[in-house]
């Protein structure tokens, strides 16, 4: 009964006038961004979020939250009918859903994507109202030392699911926790790594180095690519299913939304990685592997579930445990502090109207999607003809814009731009930057945690190792670590990243 009245309560801040707008434009932006090739909804967050800050926090929260999911959804299209996925997670859809274009089935291929997406969207969903709750009780019990070795241990499951090196995704949460630093100590007052500079006082902004670490280098990398677009129909029909084509995908989506729904509420596995893991299993499960990368529309079906259903539970960390799940939840979170809301297990308590009005938002936005993306098609489909030269121009307006409104101060503006080079040098070197972002936003925190913890047991190390729970947190960070020290378990890592990839070049 207490969920039911918590729902009734979302739906009531959900449901007003402006609420619906705010999440009707964010899911329009995050599915008209993730269509759109080379731009997914960490570029499109790191654009708009210094626009969301005169917003009140729910708004600001429901379009987020849309930008998000939408994104999610939009990226299926771009790689079902032109083969070039908007965002990461999409790409493993692209190997069969473009073949599935090729072979005149556009149309299934996206009503496929669209209600895999829509079911992962509601269980996900529901998995947040139904969990929340249990995880917050269990968090708000934690001491210091319990909050710095979860969050220690957050940083380093997403640096070692994350793909590429692990010591150069080390290196970077390394960067990112000294990042962190800079600023005014607020024990001592002292400033810290300022380098006399008075706009640095205050320490790096966080949309600055949100925007300059993805939106900019994204844009040049795109720039220097050929643009190949080959869409293969203007006008995609057969978007109605058979009851029989609708229980083919149906156990499918079910599969990849139980995968998406577990990876997602790991801090630091996010969409990308349960979508790669659904894919597997399907192709695991299957009778006949050798389907997958011809068309197999189960392996449409199972990765968008996963990619849907990890998007929404990924705020269950975020939210409850105050621990980012991934680098696009890094944004949010740290938006939400910037309005002055602190996630965490006591967000339910102080902030019962955002919490329940983002849940119930997400049942909204849902429906939205499939009401607006379905008779929308041939509009996406023209779209995915703009070259990207027209385009970047107005991503870097609005980059340079949402900086400069922020503090109306142009050295954010020129702080930005040397971020942005730094961030495209790091991607050059193929140094990932989503621990980066995650070392940032939990830096300032776990050193707060650490300091209160280690001046309530009198500066004695040994606390967080007497917490029981402190102690489970530090050993199994220790456990990941040394896990990937094992070449079976490192060669596993690369199978998951790199056998989709495999089959897309046959």
């Amino acid at each position: 009964m207490e969920l039911l009245s918590n729902l009734a309560l979302g739906f009531g801040v959900a449901m007003t006038l402006s609420n619906l707008g705010y999440c009707f434009i964010g899911v329009l932006l995050g599915t008209l961004i993730g269509v759109l090739p080379g731009v997914g909804p960490l570029v499109t967050i790191s654009m708009l979020l210094p626009i969301t800050f005169g917003m009140p926090p729910v708004s600001a929260l429901i379009m987020l939250a849309g930008i998000y999911y939408g994104a999610q959804y939009g990226g299926s299209t771009a790689a079902i009918l032109v083969n070039l996925p908007g965002e990461a997670s999409s790409a493993v859809t692209s190997l069969d859903g473009y073949q599935m274009a090729r072979r005149g089935k556009a149309g299934y291929a996206l009503a496929t994507a669209a209600l895999a997406s829509v079911i992962a969207g509601f269980i996900g969903t529901l998995l947040i109202a139904a969990l929340a709750g249990p995880l917050s009780s269990w968090a708000i019990k934690f001491g210091a030392e319990d909050y710095f070795a979860l969050m220690l241990m957050g940083l380093v499951s997403a640096t070692v699911l994350s793909s590429g090196d692990l010591a150069k995704s080390l290196g970077m949460v390394v960067f990112g926790l000294l990042l962190g630093l800079i600023g005014t100590d607020v024990n001592s007052g002292a400033e810290r790594f300022t380098f006399d500079v008075p706009e640095l006082a205050d320490g790096i902004g966080f949309s600055i180095l949100a925007v300059g670490l993805f939106a900019v280098p994204e844009v040049v990398h795109n720039l220097g690519q050929k643009e190949m677009r080959e869409v293969f129909t203007s006008k995609v029909s057969g978007m109605m299913m058979s009851w029989a084509e609708f229980k083919a995908i149906l156990a499918p989506s079910l599969r990849g939304t139980t995968v998406g729904g577990l990876f997602g509420m790991l801090p630091g596995v996010g969409p990308t990685v349960s979508s790669f893991a659904a894919y597997m299993v399907e192709k695991k499960m299957a009778k006949d592997p050798a389907r997958f990368g011809a068309g197999a529309v189960e392996g449409v079906a199972a990765p968008e579930a996963a990619n849907n259903a990890a998007a929404q539970t990924t705020f269950i960390p975020t939210l409850t445990l105050g621990i980012p799940g991934s680098a696009t939840m890094a944004l949010i979170f740290g938006a939400l502090v910037m309005y002055g809301v602190q996630p965490g297990p006591t967000v339910m308590v102080r902030d019962p109207q955002l919490f329940w009005g983002l849940v119930a938002s997400m049942f909204v936005g849902n429906v939205m999607l499939v009401a607006l993306n379905l008779p929308l098609v041939g509009v996406w489909v023209r779209l995915l003809a703009v070259p990207y030269r027209w385009l970047f121009p107005c991503i870097i307006m609005f980059c340079a814009f949402g900086n400069y409104t922020v503090n109306s101060n142009v050295v954010d503006v020129y702080v930005c731009a040397a971020v942005g080079v730094l961030g495209y040098v790091l991607a050059r070197l193929d140094c990932p930057p989503a621990p980066m972002i995650l070392g940032y936003v939990l830096g300032p925190m776990m050193e707060e945690y650490m300091r209160r913890a280690l001046l309530l047991s009198g500066g004695d190390p040994l606390v967080f190792l007497r917490s029981p729970l402190s102690l489970f947190f530090i050993v199994a960070a220790v456990l990941l670590l040394a896990s990937m020290a094992m070449p079976a378990i490192r060669r596993r890592k690369r199978v998951v990243y790199e056998e989709p990839e495999a089959d897309a070049t046959r």
